[in-house]
């Protein structure tokens, strides 16, 4: 009997449960909260990096901005200019408003009554109307088809055309034509002018590399 006793004392005490493990406890509320802090740290990461990108995008716009893009680019193609340098020159004539100068320059480009009649009648058109000049995919065509027509006629240097379209042929003549250099130019405007498009081309070319079919 004492033995069965024995026996019966050994099997109860093998069925208790093994102690819990100190490293085996059960999640805390702090640990919850941790997890929770680390995913709101996230999310806080990500909100930041997207406002960063908006406000980037943002303070280009205002800084370099960029409309008409799609005109920009047939005209690129089709007159064969640079879309960048197209780009820039609108970007220095009027920076994408349309507007009236008191020379009664017009539009995005800039350009003048007689100098639209002037393409008018390079371009073998007939229909042409001061008021066109508003319209801004007329105003892209009209200017690049002009800026096109400077670069041929001096040989393919920019720097020559780019002070023909601001100060006129005739002023360029007279500073070297195809042959000048910036430091050629005698008005402190036109010289700056060619510069500053210069200058936008790059970054035009840098800035909006996909936009402008680069």
């Amino acid at each position: 009997m004492a033995q069965n006793r024995s026996s019966t004392s050994g099997a109860r005490r093998r069925s208790n449960p093994a102690p819990r493990s100190r490293d085996a406890k059960p999640r805390t509320g702090a640990g919850r909260a941790f997890l929770i802090l680390v995913g709101l740290i996230m999310v806080g990461i990500v909100a930041i990096l997207i406002i960063s990108g908006l406000a980037g995008k943002g303070i280009k716009e205002v800084t370099l901005p960029l409309k008409h893009e799609d005109v920009i680019r047939q005209q690129s193609q089709e007159k064969g200019v640079d879309a960048a340098l197209i780009a820039a020159v609108i970007y220095s004539e009027s920076q994408f408003v349309d507007q009236t100068s008191h020379a009664d320059a017009r539009g995005l480009m800039q350009i003048t009554p007689q100098t639209a009649e002037e393409i008018e009648k390079l371009s073998g058109g007939t229909t042409f109307r001061l008021e066109d000049l508003r319209d801004p995919e007329l105003n892209i065509r009209y200017g690049t088809f002009y800026l096109a027509h400077l670069i041929e006629m001096y040989d393919g240097d920019v720097v020559a055309a780019l002070a023909a379209y601001n100060a006129g042929p005739g002023n360029a003549d007279e500073w070297g034509g195809s042959s000048m250099t910036i430091e050629d130019i005698t008005f402190p405007e036109t010289e700056a002018y060619v510069k500053k498009v210069l200058e936008k081309q790059r970054e035009y070319k840098h800035e909006y590399s996909l936009e402008l079919g680069y």
